[in-house]
């Protein structure tokens, strides 16, 4: 149990967080059964598109496909350092350089090769050059693997690689669409590593939680949630959304060096890529203490869980992104303009397929499809008035089943506010 604190109301007891109901390592999750179904989600997704050949350049989708993982965030900002070609039968790792041996004793990998860095970092006034050499030879390699005049999906790279690729003759097509697709239904298994990624966070969250006081600064306590990730074996934090007092409001103001201030509002989103790289986001609002909430912390605390509880209570499978969007909770006119962007998104890996809109946005933003079993989301809700003084930001991470939902999130929410 952890220690009690004078600060939260009367509900101090956060054991039925604890990790899971056993560690993930115990979850006899079968991670070679995972990587099979997502390359074989992709391989699908390629025929159903008459896609010969993906490029993958993007490390959370490279990791996806094959399992194989290697400096996430620096590959994602020096692209192409490694790349993934997939084909319908074989499956080349083009990895960083004196990385190679990363990519070795995955079933999902038929060989590994070392990646051209096509960059202008790399190659500086040759890039050009160095862009055209690297299109020759993956042209070279898939034309050996599929034939001549495969279409080939390519992902995020810099665009003289895709041009250099057309001015061969390649029909270029963009490969979001068949990866998103792929990765928007989720297996068993990989439901154990999302609730793996989950339970973990859930514990660094109550780290947090426990951490509260007025006097200590944001950055001191978020840094306690990337402690306590990274000492559970999670990745790392894909943003740093936390605030406090009035840097609630409005929403995306991150973490910074303020010291909390006595009974003022402390809202995060947790946005972890964790336990196998499967991403946790689930987002909840505290208060510093050593007073009660005030009645408007609470009335914003409210309005945001009823909104997310309303929207719970409508997703069910075989819904269209529209029936959604036409039932979700209207949010109220005081509170609209400083909405969040969404009323609900896919999450797999990271954030991802599809975004649902809230009603007002859908004509502008929205787009139709099917919300299906499988599917993991996370629903939405941000409540601070323009101009005010603070906000609430709560949110949380469900999976669709054949009948129905069940919400994968565990955190409890704060009883002191909902009063």
């Amino acid at each position: 149990m952890m220690t009690t604190l004078d600060w939260h109301a009367e509900r101090t007891d956060l054991s039925g967080i604890r990790l899971l109901d056993r560690a993930p390592e115990s979850l006899g999750i079968d991670l070679a059964a995972v990587r099979r179904y997502r390359l074989g989600r992709v391989r699908a997704e390629m025929q159903k598109r008459e896609i010969g050949a993906l490029i993958i350049s993007d490390p959370v989708n490279i990791r996806y496909t094959c399992g194989a993982r290697n400096m996430q965030i620096f590959c994602a900002r020096n692209t192409p350092s490694r790349y993934l070609l997939v084909t319908a039968h074989r499956n080349i790792l083009f990895e960083f350089t004196g990385c190679e041996h990363l990519g070795q004793g995955f079933e999902t990998i038929d060989e590994v090769r070392p990646s051209m860095t096509a960059s202008f970092v790399a190659a500086g006034p040759e890039l050009v050059a160095r862009e055209k050499q690297w299109a020759r030879e993956m042209v070279a390699t898939i034309s050996e693997l599929v034939g001549p005049g495969a279409r080939v999906g390519m992902e995020r790279m810099n665009a003289g690689a895709a041009i250099a690729m057309a001015g061969l003759g390649v029909e270029v097509v963009d490969a979001q669409e068949p990866i998103e697709m792929a990765r928007c239904i989720k297996s068993d298994e990989e439901l154990k590593c999302v609730i793996a990624s989950l339970r973990a966070t859930e514990v660094a969250v109550g780290k947090l939680r426990e951490a509260i006081r007025p006097g200590i600064t944001e950055n001191a306590l978020w840094s306690v949630l990337h402690q306590s990730v990274i000492a559970q074996n999670g990745d790392y934090c894909e943003t740093r959304l936390l605030s406090s007092g009035q840097r609630t409001n409005p929403w995306f103001q991150e973490t910074a060096s303020r010291t909390i201030g006595e009974n003022e509002l402390i809202a995060l989103d947790t946005d972890v890529v964790g336990c196998h790289g499967y991403y946790s986001d689930f987002s909840r609002t505290f208060h510093s203490g050593p007073g009660k909430p005030t009645a408007q912390q609470r009335t914003l605390y409210q309005v945001a869980y009823e909104q997310v509880r309303n929207n719970l209570d409508i997703i069910r499978p075989g819904m269209s992104f529209r029936e959604y969007s036409e039932k979700a909770w209207n949010i109220p006119e005081k509170y609209h303009a400083n909405r969040y962007y969404l009323s609900a998104h896919g999450v797999g890996m990271t954030g991802e397929y599809p975004y649902l809109y809230h009603h007002a946005d859908y004509p502008q933003a929205g787009y139709d499809g099917v919300i299906l079993p499988g599917m993991t989301l996370c629903v939405e809700s941000y409540i601070g008035e323009q101009g005010g003084s603070e906000g609430v930001k709560l949110e949380e991470q469900i999976v669709v089943t054949e009948t129905g939902i069940e919400i994968l999130s565990r955190f409890p929410f704060e009883e002191a506010l909902l009063k």
